[in-house]
């Protein structure tokens, strides 16, 4: 079988059900595991590399009012590589090519391949989604053994989380510049860790906040992952914190319990790696009840969040 993911997180899934060998193409984005990067590209992106958050931001809601996303199919490149299967996602409207688009592109292939389409909100539709992949990829109990050992992870956390004396309020952003609660699986994420998240809510979208009412929830915890940035992207924005006025009055800010993690990487790819996610979270909220397994690696603490400076984590 001849396999195309069209999101990073179907890559993973892929790879993680033992069919790396069949990927035949990714997206632009795709980068994990290593090798996928060397494998063709079958989208490209019409954000500008060096487009601010803020333009990022603006981009997004203007193409919010029309049919097309912001990432477009290569399809010479898609029609070249004879894929059997494509997986796709219907879960966001701009952050992966269109799902009309893609069954468009599907009916101009002289293969007509199977396409799969992904569309989980919660953590456990994200497991859905490993099943689904397998079903389609005829490797089912491949599927069903992934999701067992990733299963057995959670309900370890879910176990020493569930004596904890003290559940923290937290903070998950996913975007600064405008600031974006968490959303999806992501306030789960927090739940399951041992932490109250009081903007998020679970299976529903992340959506614009105002810094005030990130103040009125006062945090004890703020985790900042923003949606497909990497830490060095990420601390561009962070620099920028201290000069609004409600940051530094936060508890969390105060308290030095502000926290960076790869937001490309975890927490905004509904992949395998959120179990890591939420082992990053967990251990974050209560590092003397969560150790960090090993290979998982912690979330950045910034040392002093009232002056931040690159080098201060």
């Amino acid at each position: 079988m001849r396999i195309v993911s069209l999101l990073p997180s179907a890559t993973e899934i892929i790879c993680e059900l033992g069919l790396g060998k069949q990927l035949v193409g990714v997206t632009h984005e795709c980068d994990f595991p290593s090798f996928v990067k060397d494998l063709p590209n079958v989208t490209r992106t019409l954000i500008p590399s060096d487009a601010s958050s803020a333009e990022i931001d603006d981009l997004v809601r203007k193409q919010l009012q029309t049919t097309r996303a912001l990432y477009r199919l290569d399809i010479p490149t898609l029609e070249s590589l004879r894929p059997d299967l494509i997986v796709t996602q219907a879960l966001c409207e701009v952050c992966a090519v269109a799902e009309a688009e893609v069954q468009d592109a599907v009916c101009s292939l002289s293969c007509r391949p199977t396409v799969v389409s992904l569309e989980p909100q919660t953590l456990s539709q994200v497991f859905d989604t490993i099943h689904q992949v397998a079903e389609a990829a005829g490797v089912q109990h491949v599927g069903h053994e992934c999701v067992a050992r990733l299963t057995e992870r959670v309900e370890a956390v879910v176990a020493r989380s569930s004596v904890l004396p003290h559940r923290p309020r937290v903070t998950l952003m996913e975007w600064l510049d405008p600031p974006f609660s968490c959303g999806h699986w992501s306030p789960e994420l927090v739940r399951l860790a041992g932490g109250i998240e009081g903007l998020g809510q679970e299976g529903q979208p992340s959506r614009t906040v105002h810094w005030n009412e990130v103040a009125a929830w006062q945090p004890e915890v703020v985790v900042i992952a923003c949606c497909g940035f990497d830490l060095d992207r990420t601390m561009r924005d962070v620099q920028r914190l201290p000069a609004v006025p409600e940051w530094r009055d936060l508890p969390a800010v105060r308290s030095g319990r502000v926290y960076v993690a790869n937001g490309s990487h975890y927490f905004s790819r509904p992949g395998p790696r959120l179990v890591e996610s939420l082992e990053m979270m967990a251990h974050a909220l209560h590092p003397d009840t969560h150790p960090l397994p090993a290979g998982v690696p912690p979330v950045r603490c910034l040392t002093d969040a009232t002056t931040v400076h690159p080098h201060s984590v």
